[in-house]
């Protein structure tokens, strides 16, 4: 083979292997994409993981605050037996253990409490048969009251107060007073004081 033979095959050569090392380059860079492309989207995925995870326990804990919540907080209501008496409302969660009832300042009847949930009409009837005396023998109007429960909430004790309404209606009778009967129990709002009931009966006493 002549001089200019061997060196156009020694370029052809050096051609081939130079090709055949930038094929390996590429692969070796596209290996190295490939890897750090992995890396990535595992991150990625790992703290998406960790992201649902952890909103997931904060939906948890937030849904068992609530309903901690609601079971600490009890709704002050009440029924009417025929008799008058109010029985106050109560359930598995909020057994009580007391009730408080304070009535107008002008009723003279001040503050009374007992152990159980009825609040027996006797309490209030006189006075306020009194206090709408020499009005018309049928009437209807409403006794403001704050009530106060205590109750137990997971072994704890607590308390709860709202001003409330008593409805009541009057009937004559014939040779005998008039008669009391109460018809209903309205929670007006959570909390309240003494004032706050005066200034309704003050405003509602049939005049």
């Amino acid at each position: 083979m002549s001089d200019d033979g061997e060196m156009q095959a020694a370029a052809t050569e050096a051609v081939a292997k130079a090709e055949a090392a930038a094929t390996r380059r590429r692969w070796i860079n596209l290996g190295e994409f490939v890897a750090v492309a992995g890396l990535i989207i595992a991150g990625v995925s790992l703290w998406l993981t960790w992201s649902d995870r952890r909103s997931d326990l904060a939906d948890k804990q937030a849904e068992k605050r609530a309903e901690a919540k609601a079971q600490t907080r009890y709704e002050i209501a009440a029924t009417v037996a025929k008799d008058g008496t109010l029985t106050l409302a109560q359930d598995e969660h909020h057994p009580l253990t007391g009730v408080t009832i304070a009535f107008p300042t002008a009723l003279g009847i001040g503050t009374k409490t007992t152990p159980t949930r009825t609040v027996p009409k006797d309490w209030y009837e006189d006075a306020l048969l009194k206090a709408t005396s020499g009005e018309p023998d049928v009437q209807t109007g409403t006794l403001p009251v704050l009530v106060t429960v205590s109750y137990m909430t997971l072994d704890t004790p607590m308390t709860a107060s709202a001003l409330a309404e008593i409805v009541w209606q009057t009937h004559g009778r014939p040779l005998r007073p008039r008669a009391l009967e109460i018809v209903g129990f309205n929670r007006r709002a959570g909390g309240g004081d003494q004032a706050g009931i005066d200034k309704l009966w003050k405003a509602r006493k049939p005049q």
